[in-house]
């Protein structure tokens, strides 16, 4: 009986470790768009790293909706060494990301081919890294925030502009690396202004990253607690 315990938590614990790194193999093919295509080969994101971490159990173990292209994969990840480095204090949270076979993802509009990936905004509480409530979850989808970035049911709690902003610039450095760009960036339109005028939004923009110029308003409504980006592949 004890040998079967110990078998048991063996196999517990080689399955954790598993978890923690990428899995996937073959040459990542991203087939049509984000609105319709499908993914081949795609990689899953580890569930946590140093400084991130994916953000719900449900979707990542019964789901599988944190797989993406082996280059957005990589690229991610890089941009996380690139942030901690930078932001040492700062954990960040990928959200949902494509199915292993990429395809329709309710209640996505995109996600299809392995090039989309939902990023939680990071936040702070009374000017300091906040994390609490990026663990909610499936629930994390759920927070409101004012056009200020003020979390609605804690003022106290507001979105972190500079961390995003800096973490959006790793992604790009990183994607170039890859042979990739960011193609597209979803963030609602009445935060749009705070996070331009941030040190590193400046530089967002002056490296002239896209952010979409209109959502129709159940979109708009839903990027605030997230930021939606798209990656694209640079032309050979």
């Amino acid at each position: 009986m004890k040998s079967y315990f110990l078998s048991l938590l063996c196999i517990v614990f080689l399955c954790q470790c598993s978890y923690n790194k990428i899995k996937g193999k073959g040459r990542s093919l991203s087939k049509g768009s984000v609105k319709k295509g499908s993914l081949k080969n795609g990689r899953r994101f580890p569930k946590k790293g140093t400084n991130f971490k994916y953000f719900s159990k449900l979707t990542y173990f019964i789901d599988n909706r944190a797989w993406v292209h082996e280059k957005v994969c990589m690229a991610t990840l890089e941009a996380y060494k690139i942030c901690e480095q930078m932001m040492p204090e700062r954990k960040f949270m990928i959200m949902e990301c494509s199915h292993r076979k990429g395809g329709k993802m309710f209640p996505h509009r995109t996600h299809q081919n392995g090039t989309s990936i939902d990023f939680a905004s990071p936040l702070t509480k009374n000017n300091h890294p906040y994390h609490g409530d990026q663990w909610k979850g499936i629930w994390h989808y759920g927070l409101q925030f004012d056009e200020k970035g003020r979390c609605m049911r804690n003022k106290k709690i507001r979105i972190d502009f500079e961390d995003m902003a800096k973490h959006i610039l790793a992604l790009e450095k990183a994607a170039k690396k890859r042979g990739l760009y960011i193609k597209k960036v979803l963030l609602k339109m009445n935060l749009k202004d705070d996070f331009f005028a941030t040190p590193s939004g400046k530089k967002v923009k002056e490296k002239g990253i896209y952010f979409a110029r209109y959502l129709t308003p159940m979109i708009d409504m839903v990027h605030d607690d997230h930021y939606h980006i798209d990656f694209g592949f640079l032309k050979k």
